[in-house]
C-alpha cells in the first residue's frame, strides 16, 4: 500500500469526501462519491456499494463502471456473495475478511478466486436507529492500516448520514400504499358514491323586475333625444325621449298643400258643372281625392303627436348608454327601454344547456351578487322557458325567473352576480358523473 498522505493533507482529503457526500442529490450520486473517490487514499482493486432491503441485497454502484450489467455472471454472484458478508459483519464497526481467514460456502469461493483478491474490507452504514442502510465493500489485497478506521469513521458517519436522508426523501416522493390500504380506500370510495347529496348548478344571474313594461317606438323614425337617464326614477308623465319630425313636418306641408289643391280642383268642377253636364261626373273624382289627401294629412299629423313618449307609470328606466340611441333609426314596435318597478325584484337566470339539471318551480335559489358577496339573497323558481335560446354572451341557455324573498334592500335592478341553484337529491357519484356521462353518450350515441 502507498505511503500514507501527511497529516495537513489528509486532513484535507477527508473533509472533501464529506462534502461531495453532502453535496449529492440522490442515493445513486452518493453511492458513485462513496466508490470512486476514496481511490486514492485505499488504492484499492475494486469499490462496491450495496443498499440493504432485508433478504436482498441492492447493487447501486461499482467503482470505474458507470452502469453495472445485471444479467453478467459477476454481478449475479454477486448477489450471493453480498448476503454472505453482509452475515459476517456484528457490529457497525469495518471488518476485514480475508479469503485464508474465513470459510464461506463454496459457490463463493470460487467467484472470490475469480474475480475477489485477497481480502474484502467491510464497512457497513447504519441509520441513529442502528437499522443497517447498506455497506461499502472495498477489494485490497492486505489489510488496512489501524490508524485508517479512526480517521475515517467522521466520513463514515457523514456518509450513513446522507444515505438516510436521502432515503427518507425517496420515500416521501415514491410513497405506495399497500393493498389493503388500497382496498381499504376503494371501498370507503365505494361508499361515498351512494351518500345523497342535493344536486346545485350555478349559472350567471341579474335583477330584474318581476313586473315590467316595455317601452317601444310607437312609430318609424329617428330617436333625436333621450329624456331620462339610465335606472333614473320616473314618475307617470314623465317626458321619456323624442323622435326627430323633420321628415314628418315636410310631409304635413306636403300634404296640406295637395290638400287645398284637391279642394281647388273640387270647387272649380262644382262650378263648371253648371254649364257643363260632362264636369257632373268628374265631382265624384275629385271628391274622393279630396277626402283622401285629408285622410294622410290627418294620420302625418297624427304620427307627429306621438313623436314624444311619456312614462304610462312610474317605475325605473332600465336601458343602457342614451349615447347608443341618439341618432339611430327605429322602427315600429322596437324596444327602446323598460319601465321596471323596483318595489318587485327578481332574479333573471340564464341557465346554460351543458348544465341544466331537472328543476321545478319552487326550487330554491341563492344569488350572491358581485357587489355584496356575503349578503346573498334568497329565493324560489317562478318560471322556466321551455326552449333554450343564445344569449348576448352567444351561449345557448335556459331563461329563469325566480323571487326575491326576505330582505330586498341589496336588490338593486341591475346588479349582476351568481345563482345557485338546488335540484333534487342524488346520489354523490351521480353528481360528480353526470356531465362526463352526458358527454360520453353525446359523442358514442350510447
Amino acid at each position: 500500500m502507498n505511503e500514507p498522505l501527511p497529516h495537513p493533507q489528509l486532513l484535507l482529503f477527508l473533509d472533501a469526501l464529506r462534502d461531495r457526500a453532502l453535496a449529492a442529490d440522490s442515493l445513486n450520486a452518493l453511492a458513485f462519491t462513496m466508490a470512486n473517490d476514496s481511490h486514492s487514499l485505499l488504492n484499492f482493486r475494486q469499490a462496491l456499494v450495496f443498499a440493504d432491503h432485508g433478504k436482498r441485497f441492492e447493487l447501486l454502484c461499482i467503482s470505474g463502471l458507470a452502469r453495472p450489467t445485471e444479467d453478467s455472471p459477476y454481478l449475479v454472484w454477486l448477489g450471493r456473495a453480498s448476503r454472505w458478508v453482509a452475515s459476517q459483519l456484528g457490529g457497525d464497526e469495518p471488518a476485514w475478511l480475508a479469503r485464508d481467514a474465513v470459510a464461506p460456502p463454496p459457490d463463493i469461493v470460487d467467484g472470490w478466486a475469480e474475480w475477489w483478491p485477497a481480502g474484502v474490507w467491510c464497512v457497513p452504514l447504519h441509520d441513529a436507529h442502528g437499522r443497517r442502510l447498506g455497506m461499502l465493500l472495498v477489494l485490497l489485497d492486505e489489510r488496512p492500516p489501524e490508524t485508517l478506521p479512526p480517521m475515517l469513521r467522521g466520513v463514515i458517519k457523514t456518509w450513513a448520514y446522507c444515505w438516510d436522508t436521502l432515503l427518507r426523501r425517496r420515500r416521501r416522493l415514491r410513497w405506495r400504499p399497500t393493498r389493503r390500504q388500497s382496498i381499504a380506500a376503494l371501498a370507503v370510495v365505494a361508499m361515498l358514491l351512494f351518500v345523497p347529496v342535493r344536486q346545485t348548478v350555478l349559472a350567471p344571474a341579474e335583477i330584474v323586475s318581476r313586473d315590467a313594461r316595455i317601452i317601444s317606438s310607437p312609430i318609424d323614425g329617428v330617436i333625436e333625444r333621450i329624456a331620462v337617464r339610465p335606472n333614473q326614477a320616473v314618475s307617470a308623465g314623465t317626458l321619456l325621449f323624442t323622435l326627430n319630425e323633420t321628415s314628418l313636418k315636410s310631409r304635413v306641408e306636403v300634404l296640406s298643400k295637395q290638400v287645398a289643391v284637391a279642394d281647388a280642383e273640387l270647387m272649380a268642377a262644382s262650378q263648371r258643372a253648371f254649364d257643363n253636364p260632362q264636369s257632373k261626373n268628374e265631382l265624384t273624382v275629385l271628391g274622393g281625392v279630396a277626402e283622401q289627401r285629408r285622410a294622410e294629412l290627418a294620420a302625418v299629423i297624427a304620427q307627429l303627436g306621438r313623436t314624444q313618449v311619456f312614462s304610462p307609470e312610474a317605475g325605473v328606466a332600465v336601458f343602457s348608454d342614451p349615447n347608443d340611441w341618439i341618432g339611430k333609426p327605429v322602427v315600429t314596435g322596437e324596444r327602446i327601454l323598460q319601465l321596471a318597478d323596483p318595489a318587485k325584484p327578481a332574479m333573471l337566470i340564464q341557465l346554460a344547456v351543458a348544465d341544466a339539471i331537472a328543476l321545478d318551480p319552487g326550487a330554491e335559489v341563492t344569488l350572491y351578487l358581485t357587489a355584496y358577496p356575503l349578503s346573498p339573497l334568497h329565493g324560489r323558481i317562478l318560471e322556466t322557458s321551455y326552449q333554450a335560446k343564445a344569449s348576448e354572451d352567444g351561449i345557448v341557455a335556459y331563461r329563469l325567473l325566480a323571487s326575491v324573498d326576505g330582505e330586498r334592500m341589496q336588490a338593486r335592478l341591475g346588479l349582476h352576480g351568481t345563482a345557485k341553484l338546488y335540484g333534487k337529491e342524488v346520489s354523490l357519484g351521480y353528481y360528480l358523473l353526470r356531465r362526463p356521462i352526458a358527454t360520453l353518450r353525446a359523442w358514442t350515441g350510447l
